[in-house]
């Protein structure tokens, strides 16, 4: 056997030697025991007694530079949010945070719930800047950083004065006045540690909500026949997969409905709905109604007013439909339309013909 042929044996069995070394012995033949530095890479939670939580620290006036630009786009410059996420700083009080217990929170009639309002840990706080934000980047904020986004979302919330600095070292101290502290349960004995004070037993028997149970309800709706096919038929204008199917608005409503084990039928039967002009149908299926209306501009002029200005003229109207364009009826162009020409045609000759509902 040549030299070569010795050294290449030689570090295969080695190789495999130190695979099956590392192989796990709890599970022969499957994975490995994990390294110190990937559980340290996954190992990146902080609990509410603060251990696992990195040195650092992070200013109020650092944050808002790095909330204004990495989370206000989201969550607005003072965490009241848009219309896509539930706003961040808002229902709390000055009493709150002497209390530990946010009064709002027991108010029906209060008309949200905040993440201050609620949260009762400001370690959730910090975790979960830390592993979820921001949105577009999760993981990518430096602890410091992290430190100063946190000390600017608990100085929104009066917690901490604006010039105050957040540190491992007196995030202690700054729990002692987060505004609903004293508003958390472990009934449910979901933690575990005996530091926590935790419920050995889970309060899952619920006796008071066992008993005088309302029947299961079941609803049912209709379409009254005045708007039944008002924006053409529903069943062309709905994906054919998953459990919504659009109702076919082209026949009559179906008069009797199940409300649980009743049967509801409607007051007074009325004649048979009339035949649907093809068109309407179309200018739903074709989404046209979103830009125009029968009577009334909307984005675009409304049907009546085209067929007023162009009566009779089918192929015109069917080449703008089909090209778009702008300028007639004002400065927002309408794009060029996908529908096939046999459709374009119905379409034009409605509009070419009066419109007539």
């Amino acid at each position: 056997m040549s030299k070569f042929r010795k050294v290449v044996l030689t570090t295969a069995l080695l190789a495999a030697a130190g695979f099956a070394s590392a192989q796990s012995t709890a599970y022969p033949g499957v994975g490995r025991p994990a390294t110190a530095k990937e559980v340290a890479a996954w190992d990146i939670d902080v609990r509410p007694d603060f251990k696992g939580l990195p040195a650092g620290s992070g200013s109020v006036a650092q944050g808002q530079d790095l909330w204004e630009a990495k989370c206000a786009h989201c969550h607005g410059v003072f965490g009241e949010s848009n219309e896509v996420f539930s706003p961040l700083v808002g229902g709390t009080t000055k009493d709150d945070i002497k209390t530990g217990n946010v009064a709002n929170l027991k108010r029906s009639d209060f008309p949200g719930r905040t993440t201050m309002m609620k949260v009762a840990t400001v370690s959730t706080l910090w975790d979960y800047i830390n592993r979820a934000m921001p949105w577009t980047a999760p993981k990518s904020l430096k602890p410091d950083e992290v430190y100063s986004v946190t000390a600017y979302l608990l100085s929104l919330a009066d917690v901490v004065p604006e010039n105050f600095v957040l540190t491992d070292k007196n995030i202690a101290e700054v729990q002692k006045r987060m505004p609903n502290r004293n508003g958390m349960t472990t009934k449910h004995a979901m933690w575990a540690g005996k530091e926590f004070n935790v419920t050995p037993k889970p309060d899952t028997a619920n006796v008071a909500c066992m008993k005088d149970c309302v029947p299961e309800a079941k609803v049912a709706s209709m379409l009254p026949d005045y708007a039944r096919n008002a924006h053409g038929n529903l069943a062309d204008q709905n994906r054919l997969v998953g459990q919504q199917h659009g109702a076919n608005t082209l026949t009559p409503e179906n008069k009797t409905a199940t409300l649980g084990n009743v049967a509801v039928t409607s007051a007074a039967a009325k004649p048979p709905v009339k035949a649907v002009e093809p068109a309407l149908a179309l200018l739903g299926k074709h989404n046209c109604t979103a830009c125009h209306a029968q009577n009334t501009k909307v984005v675009g002029p409304s049907f009546n007013e085209i067929a007023k200005k162009y009566p009779g003229k089918v192929d015109y109207l069917a080449g703008k439909i089909k090209a778009g364009g702008v300028g007639i009826w004002g400065s927002i162009p309408m794009p060029a339309q996908s529908a096939s020409d046999g459709d374009i045609k119905i379409i034009a000759n409605w509009l070419a013909a009066g419109a007539a509902k």
